[in-house]
């Protein structure tokens, strides 16, 4: 799957133009961020892409220096299953 990158969003579209599948996370204070949603068609679940997702918050994060407030519930639960990530979480 092809993720498109924003400042503050990296997402995926079907072939109409429809998102199914997004993370956003809008700025918070200067430097942080609050990941606060994270989306996935019903079609896609159980295949592994809203990890993905997270994968590619973390690595743009921290490629921008940006750390990270956790709202999104899955979030929350990504990041304390992959500890090793942990160093962008405010």
């Amino acid at each position: 799957m092809e993720f498109t990158k924003e400042t503050n969003r990296i997402y995926a579209e079907d072939k109409t133009g429809e998102v199914i599948a997004e993370v956003t996370f809008p700025a918070y204070r200067d430097g942080i961020v609050t990941v606060n949603h994270t989306y996935v068609d019903d079609s896609l679940r159980g295949q592994g892409i809203a990890g993905k997702l997270m994968e590619e918050t973390y690595a743009m994060l921290k490629a921008d220096g940006r750390k990270a407030v956790l709202t999104c519930p899955y979030a929350v639960k990504w990041f304390a299953e992959h500890p090793d990530r942990s160093d962008i979480v405010e």
